[in-house]
């Protein structure tokens, strides 16, 4: 069992920077794949990022590279995702996952946070 609670978001203009976070609990948080996901009202929630049990591999969709990072502490049960060059059209809901499985398809993901609000203003 993981529980996630996301903290970070917030209003920024574009161009600027922000860092969400994702702590969790639970013993197993060092075995499993962690990743962020985003969603607007009304659309599919979309993959932005992961990272796998060991911090080695990460995965990002094509509109983040090279703006956004995503790292994990499994000494602290937290990941993170440094978002950088932000733009309106990266204004979401933005939600930490777990799952047993390196995938960016968001079905294998078991467990999900709350979600924390992201608003770039142009």
């Amino acid at each position: 069992q993981v529980q996630l609670v996301e903290s970070g978001g917030g209003l920024v203009q574009a161009g600027g920077s922000l860092r969400l976070s994702c702590a969790a609990s639970g013993r197993t948080f060092s075995r499993v794949t962690m990743a962020w996901f985003r969603q607007a009202p009304g659309k599919e929630r979309a993959f932005v990022a992961a990272i796998d049990w060991s911090g080695g591999l990460t995965w990002y969709a094509d509109s983040v590279k090279g703006r956004f990072t995503i790292s994990r502490d499994n000494a602290k049960n937290a990941v993170y995702l440094q978002m950088s060059s932000l733009k309106p059209e990266d204004t979401d809901v933005y939600y930490c996952a777990a799952s047993p499985r390196s995938t960016i398809e968001a079905g294998p993901y078991d467990y999900w946070g709350q979600g924390t609000q992201v608003t770039v203003s142009s």
